[in-house]
Order: structure tokens, then C-alpha cells, then sequence
């Protein structure tokens, strides 16, 4: 005897585009009402949710126990029969439900809709079941297939560096220190060498998104111990402003992506309507900004002359108010904030071909020129007071020929966190690592 086909499983998103009959939808039980001549259990999956019914009467007494001790959180297998109804306001559709499997029955969950951050993070899996949460990291996807389409259509070379490094990335301070066999790595803090060593070997136009990690302190609600890098590098430039150029035409084709794939998602679930940044991003020197910031009442106190982060709020403010732009690049750093491989041009020591991009008054990013002479990048080595021999494989990569080129860096996180108007990049982080967070 032939055995029926059992049904495929169908994601509660597609149950819309299916005429009335036999369904089955796998999820976890969001909500029960359990009413004296019927029940209704709103239904979970990754893609939505959806209503399921129950008639309670003699045939259906033993599915109606089974609803009624349903506990929140439990993963269920449901066949029955779909049905339009535009009365249903979830959807306008509902599934009378024919059988019920339980397939995980769950426990009182340990969190609540107001429960602290801190608390949410200690039940991360539970808290990521949130239709919200959930949208964050569609959108993070959605920026990364989009910078990555972009990537390749224009014939970059994606790499994966290595995150165990014999020195220094950039600089001595927050670096992780791992015992490895006889001797001591680090952990990189960025691809910064190797992105240049690709320069050199004539790769011409890389980028990676991977890990990074830098052993700062900070409790703030934009760093982090360990995040994930946007780096991306390209020869044979004029000068920073071909690095601007690169990083404006990404974040466009990642906000355009996102606006048409979750543009009304985003809109209902955090309030905020995206919009295309237009292009060019608005660029102004570091000296201006300082300028402008004290104007708008600010004093930036900082002995090193960089920026604090009320001096990117307000700059930010200003480029909104006069500009309707939610993206500025400050550029023309002075050297003294710089590291040492940013190229300074001829007659101006004092500054650098680099920029910060600040989105939505945040810094989200830094990007440069890179100095490719050999001579020069020693001589500010010493400068900054770093010794030339611990770079000497970094050297290497200039004393055989390197064209000149420029990147930039810039932190997935807190991209995706100021899109979506979030307080924290522990929000938009899958699982956050801080200076007292290891765990889940």
C-alpha cells in the first residue's frame, strides 16, 4: 500500500501565497489564549507568525490538553487547514490545527519584555527570538551581501587574514596576549598590515569582513572586545579622497539594499524611515570642524587635539542642519592623533591624508592614504616612538616595491546600530564580548 506524502513544511511568511487546505508550520508558541469553546495560539518561525485555532469539543479534547499546558517558548509541529479570513488581524489567515506535536517543551523563560540589557545578554538565544531582534541581523546580512556584491562586481579579492600575530597590528596598546607554544601572539587588532602586504604582492583591490579585537576597557555603548571589521584596501590612488569615494559608494548601495529589502519592516518595528544618502558625502577638514563645534558652544578639551564625542555629535548636528546629510567625513587629521602609516602630504607634516566617517554622530569608521616610502614610514616610526626593528617584516613589504594606496576600517556593529537608531552596539552584536562579558 502506497503511503501518503507528507506535507513539506511551510515558513508562516508563505502561508499567504497558498490557497485554503492542508498546511504545516513548525515553530515556538509565542502566546496562548485558551478560551472556554476554542483556543488560539499565535505561532512563531523565523519568517513571521500566524494564528492557530482549535475548536474545543469531544474530538478535539485531547489536542485542547495538550494546548492548554503549552508553555511559551515551546517548539511545536502543527498540521491542519489553512483558511483566509480578513477578520484574522494577524495576517488575515488562520490554521485550524488538525494535529500538534510538541516537540520541546520549554521552561518559564527567565527574561521579560523589560528586562535590562545585561539580563537579555545572560539569555541571549531567548532574547533573539524577539521579531525585532531577529530583523537586526537580516539587515546586517543585507549590508554585507551588498557592500560584498559591490566588491566583486568591481574585482576586488576578498582575504581572510590571520588573527594570531607575532607583533603588533598597529600599536602595543589593547593588544590580547595568547601563549602560543614557546612564544607569545597577539590577537590582531586589525588586517591593517596585511592588507597592505597585499598592495604589494599586486592584489591591486582587496577587502574582509572578519574579527577584531582590541583589549579596551571602555564600558561604553560603542565599544566592544571583540567586533566585526569591514576593511577593505585599493591601489594606485591620488589620495584619500579615491578612499572617500570607495566607502561613500558602499554605504549608498548597502542603505539602498536594505531600504528595499526591509525599508517598511524597519519602519514599523523601530519607527525610523531610511533614506538613500545622496552623494557625495559632505567632507570637512578637522581644523573646520574644531571651529564649528566651538561655535555650536562646544569645547573640545582633549590634549592631543582629536575629537571627543560631543564634538561628533555636534558636528554631525551641523551637517544635518545645513546639509540634511546624516554622513560627514572630517579629514585632514593632524599627525599627532594619526598612526604612522598615514601618508602626510608634501609641505603640511602636521596633518594627514586620512578621514573619520561619522554617521548619525558616531564615528563609524577611519581611512587614509598609506605612506608607501619606505624612508619616510622609519623615520615615523621612530617618531611615534615605536622601534623599526619590531616591523621589520612590515618594512619588507615596502622595500620591494609598493604602489601607493589607502583603505579604511570601520565596525559592522555600530553601523547597523546607528541605522536602526539603537542605544548599543550590544544590540546589534550576535553575542557581545566586554571587559566582564565571556559568556554565552
Amino acid at each position: 500500500m502506497t503511503q501518503p506524502t507528507p506535507l513539506p513544511r511551510t515558513l508562516i511568511a508563505d502561508l499567504a501565497s497558498l490557497p485554503d487546505g492542508p498546511v504545516k508550520v513548525q515553530g515556538w508558541v509565542e502566546t496562548v489564549r485558551d478560551q472556554k469553546r476554542v483556543q488560539f495560539v499565535i505561532l512563531r518561525d523565523e519568517s513571521g507568525a500566524a494564528q492557530l485555532v482549535n475548536p474545543v469539543n469531544d474530538d478535539t479534547a485531547e489536542t485542547a490538553a495538550t494546548i492548554s499546558a503549552l508553555m511559551h517558548g515551546s517548539f511545536i509541529t502543527v498540521t491542519g487547514d489553512l483558511k483566509a479570513d480578513e477578520r484574522v488581524k494577524l495576517g488575515g489567515l488562520e490554521v485550524k490545527v488538525g494535529s500538534l506535536v510538541v516537540e520541546t517543551v520549554a521552561k518559564d523563560s527567565p527574561i521579560a519584555d523589560d528586562s535590562s540589557i545585561d539580563k537579555r545578554l545572560d539569555w541571549r538565544f531567548l532574547d533573539l527570538r524577539r521579531p525585532e531582534a531577529q530583523l537586526i541581523f537580516r539587515v546586517q546580512t543585507t549590508i554585507e551581501h551588498a557592500m560584498r556584491q559591490h566588491w566583486i562586481d568591481e574585482g576586488f579579492i576578498e582575504l581572510h587574514t590571520p588573527k594570531l600575530m607575532a607583533t603588533a597590528s598597529e600599536s602595543r596598546a589593547e593588544l590580547f596576549e595568547v601563549p602560543y607554544f614557546e612564544t607569545t601572539a597577539y590577537l590582531a587588532q586589525s588586517p591593517q598590515l596585511f592588507k597592505q602586504m597585499a598592495q604589494s604582492a599586486g592584489f591591486g583591490k582587496i577587502f574582509e569582513i572578519g574579527p577584531a579585537f582590541r583589549a579596551d576597557p571602555s564600558f561604553t555603548s560603542r565599544h566592544a572586545t571583540e567586533f566585526t571589521s569591514i576593511d577593505s584596501e585599493i591601489s594606485w590612488i591620488d589620495s584619500h579622497e579615491d578612499v572617500m569615494q570607495l566607502h561613500e559608494t558602499l554605504l549608498t548601495k548597502a542603505l539602498t539594499a536594505v531600504i528595499e529589502r526591509h525599508g517598511d519592516e524597519i519602519e514599523q518595528r523601530f519607527g525610523i524611515r531610511l533614506e538613500i544618502p545622496a552623494l557625495p558625502f559632505p567632507r570637512i577638514p578637522h581644523a573646520e570642524v574644531k571651529q564649528i563645534v566651538e561655535a555650536r558652544g562646544h569645547t573640545i578639551e582633549r590634549a592631543d587635539g582629536d575629537l571627543d564625542p560631543e564634538a561628533e555629535r555636534q558636528i554631525s548636528a551641523h551637517v544635518k542642519e545645513t546639509a540634511g546629510h546624516d554622513f560627514v567625513f572630517v579629514t585632514e587629521y593632524p599627525s599627532s592623533v594619526r598612526p604612522f602609516y598615514h601618508l602626510r602630504p608634501e609641505g603640511r607634516p602636521e596633518v594627514t591624508n586620512s578621514y573619520d566617517l561619522i554617521y548619525n554622530g558616531v564615528e563609524i569608521s577611519t581611512g587614509a592614504q598609506r605612506e608607501h616610502r619606505v624612508d619616510v614610514l622609519e623615520a615615523q616610526i621612530v617618531e611615534k616612538g615605536m622601534n623599526p626593528a619590531e616591523l621589520e617584516e612590515y618594512l619588507d613589504f615596502f622595500r620591494y616595491g609598493v604602489p601607493p594606496h589607502g583603505g579604511f576600517g570601520m565596525g559592522l556593529a555600530r553601523v547597523v546600530m546607528l541605522m536602526l537608531g539603537l542605544g548599543s552596539i550590544r544590540e546589534t552584536t550576535y553575542l557581545f564580548r566586554g571587559p566582564t562579558r565571556l559568556t554565552p
